[in-house]
């Protein structure tokens, strides 16, 4: 493992830490050098430090470089439901129950293993086991996401996700009946104490969330609903929508005792837009809705 040093000037008081490390060493980009901190590779006189550190004159940066690991992730022949492709970005309809990437449990059938067969080539930023996703939909949430084919498409995807330019626009299907027509959910999430594998809208180590929503249509007990996304957090809609009395149909997690059952939420990310990372073309896919849910809306119309 090798190990670097820096040793802040003067000149660079008052630098944000991961942009005065990233300058210093060309060969890591800054989304490396923000992992490299969050995996505790990186320390400030001799402790972990967070990223947005406004370095001082005098302050020891070391980062321990990781050895590089054996890709162990194998491509697998699975069929991708391609939107658009180029030697940047692809942008991919995944359909509900495949899972993105691998982890505990999920090793194999995942988007990554698919893509790992259709693609040679990928962004490596996310490591060995998310190489090119760029953000995430649940296993059970069908719809429109971007892969970034190399470093710098992958950087500047996610600097429009965190510049909140990227559109984002899901199809859901609440229980309860929304009586106005419009509205934002305004709500910090984090992780629930009670439940490790769920989120919740708290105050205690979480980030700022925030959904909007319109109302497309309204059965007798169920709404269908469009919600567009300013922030991405994880699980923010479903979190969100039973934040404010009005669950996703379907949800194991979030949902009531007595749900529909669908094998997971009635939730679909049918519109994705974002400006191309190397033309700054804005591009946006829409992907229509599965055949189970429209089954389903067919269903709630004549109920």
């Amino acid at each position: 493992m090798d190990k670097l040093q820096i040793v802040v000037t003067e000149e660079q008081n008052g630098e944000r830490l991961d942009k005065l490390v990233s300058s210093q060493f060309e060969e890591f980009s800054r989304s490396q050098i923000q992992m490299f901190i969050k995996e505790n590779h990186l320390t400030l006189n001799g402790e972990p430090i967070k990223s947005n550190y406004k370095c001082r004159p005098g302050d020891v940066i070391e980062i321990e470089v990781p050895e590089m690991e054996v890709l162990d992730v194998l491509p697998e022949d699975i069929p991708l439901d391609i939107y658009y492709e180029d030697e940047d970005v692809i942008v991919i309809n995944k359909p509900k129950g495949m899972v993105v990437h691998p982890a505990a449990g999920h090793g194999t059938g995942t988007l990554v293993n698919a893509l790992m067969f259709h693609c040679k080539d990928l962004s490596g930023i996310n490591g060995v086991l998310r190489p090119g996703i760029v953000h995430r939909i649940d296993k059970d949430t069908s719809g429109l996401l971007m892969v970034a084919k190399n470093d710098v498409a992958h950087e500047k995807l996610v600097g429009q996700l965190q510049a909140k330019t990227v559109t984002r626009r899901y199809k859901a299907i609440v229980h309860g009946v929304i009586p106005h027509d419009a509205g934002t959910v305004d709500a910090p999430i984090g992780r629930d104490k009670n439940d490790r594998q769920a989120m919740t809208v708290t105050d205690d180590n979480s980030r700022n969330a925030i959904t909007h929503f319109n109302v497309l249509e309204r059965f007798k007990d169920f709404t269908f609903v469009e919600c567009q996304l300013e922030t991405g957090r994880t699980h923010q809609i479903r979190v969100h929508m039973k934040y404010i009395g009005f669950p996703l149909a379907g949800d194991p997690k979030y949902g009531p005792k007595r749900t529909l059952d669908l094998g997971g939420q009635a939730l679909h990310a049918g519109i994705l837009g974002f400006d191309h990372p190397r033309t700054g073309e804005y591009l946006e896919f829409e992907a229509p809705l599965p055949e189970y849910y429209e089954v389903l809306l067919t269903t709630l119309r004549t109920q």
